[in-house]
């Protein structure tokens, strides 16, 4: 094994979300094997800045509320105005809402779907255009979700949001396989974050996941580490349309 196939010196790297969570993991991660990153959240991203530059690499900080579709040619622009290029695009920002389905109202629908997909679809087409204008290749990781492939209970906005990224994953893929955009996706399995606190902290639901996972834990945010700089790198370069599970083994039980 060539361990240059996983090296992203470099490379510049836009990533959502990255605050907190599976994002800094992910951001941390692509720092480490290389890349400058270009962070996008609603609210200070200290500690991740920190462990980008810690790992020598740089760090952009750029706030913007991806509820709208509004901000994402500034993110583009931006991105290349410090760094020159964009190469690689994960789309991590997300949102969840939880009522039973009897229940749920037409503002939380938009509200998950709003980030969760549109701004996803969005992003991607923007950054997209400018891999082509730089007449290069790029790499755009989704994050997707378990309930890309199953239900789940009293989220229906996100289930509708993760199902539809993992389709999207495969229609971007079938359309820009051939420019040398590898689009993929990774699928989470439960892991632990703020987004999964309130199942956390209830003793049932938490029994119930646990006896599920066939690992026996809650996945780490650092358990993205590796399958991220995997789709980031060459080492990748002949998987498209891909949803990659991280799950502790969750869809095989």
């Amino acid at each position: 094994m060539n361990a240059s196939l996983f090296d992203l010196s470099g490379k510049v790297a836009v990533v959502t979300g990255c605050n907190t969570g599976l994002g800094a993991a992910i951001a941390q991660a692509l720092a480490r094997a290389g890349c400058d990153i270009a962070g996008v959240n609603r609210s200070a991203p200290d500690q991740t800045a920190a462990a980008v530059q810690a790992a020598g690499r740089r760090y952009l900080d750029l706030r913007a509320d991806l509820s709208s579709i509004a901000p994402i040619s500034g993110i583009v622009r931006d991105t290349v105005q410090a760094y020159g290029r964009i190469d690689v695009l994960v789309n991590n920002a997300g949102i969840i809402r939880r009522n039973d389905a009897l229940d749920f109202t037409e503002e939380d629908w938009d509200a998950v779907l709003d980030v969760n997909l549109k701004s996803v679809f969005f992003l991607s087409q923007a950054v997209a255009r400018q891999f082509i204008a730089q007449d290069g290749p790029g790499k755009i990781i989704n994050i997707a979700s378990m309930l890309s492939f199953q239900g789940g209970i009293r989220v229906p906005s996100y289930t509708a949001a993760k199902s539809g990224v993992l389709g999207l994953t495969r229609l971007l893929a079938n359309e820009w396989a051939a420019r040398g955009i590898n689009v993929n996706a990774i699928a989470p399995g439960y892991i632990a974050t703020n987004n999964t606190a309130a199942l956390r902290g209830d003793a049932h639901r938490n029994r119930d996941i646990l006896d599920r996972i066939p690992a026996g834990r809650w996945g780490q945010p650092d358990d993205l580490a590796g399958p991220a700089v995997f789709l980031a790198s060459a080492a990748s370069d002949y998987m498209y349309g891909h949803t990659l599970a991280v799950d502790g083994g969750w869809l095989a039980r």
